[in-house]
């Protein structure tokens, strides 16, 4: 029962606000940062900022921008273990692009993973967001992708750990 409990904490948070940076949209692990191609929204070369929650982390997940909310779309798919290259593009996920009103578009994806299997999104289409609200959250962990501009100035390193509304992925330009 205790460890249910530790998925399902709400933690209070000092939220970063600020029009010019991403924050972390979740707590955990950076376990990659890479240029790709985006074939699911942006059909162009992006930067990818992976997010790994182990079964320790908060599960909840935040806006890492203010803006419109332009794109909500729930995929079904697999559920393979999170850090598989593969499971931002075949696992269950849902992706949620924000609209910033001057540094263009941020996607936010939530993936679930091995054991992970229900995500929970509140984004709909035409929605207003704040940095630091709440996107959803995913039982039982699994993995959140950032997919931001290539000119943004990354300031995660692999490794780094990442405490959502609370650490500074990037800063835009």
């Amino acid at each position: 029962m205790v460890a249910v409990l530790q998925f399902f904490r709400k933690p209070k948070r000092n939220f970063i606000k600020d029009d010019d940076l991403v924050i972390a949209p979740a707590d955990g692990k950076v376990v990659v940062i890479e240029e790709v191609f985006d074939e699911e929204y942006f059909k162009k070369a992006v930067r990818q900022i992976s997010i790994f929650m182990s079964p320790l982390n908060v599960h909840i997940n935040w806006y890492p921008v203010n803006g419109e909310v332009t794109y909500s779309k729930y995929h079904k798919g697999k559920y393979l273990v999170a850090w598989d290259p593969k499971s931002s593009t075949d696992n269950e996920r849902h992706s949620v692009v924000i609209k910033h009103p001057v540094h263009g578009e941020i996607l936010v994806k939530q993936i679930a993973g091995a054991v992970a299997r229900r995500i929970v999104n509140y984004a709909k289409v035409g929605d207003t967001v704040s940095q630091g609200q709440e996107l959803g959250f995913i039982k039982f962990g699994s993995r959140v992708d950032l997919l931001i501009p290539l000119d943004a100035k990354i300031d995660f390193k692999l490794e780094d750990i990442s405490y959502g509304g609370q650490s500074i992925a990037a800063y835009l330009k």
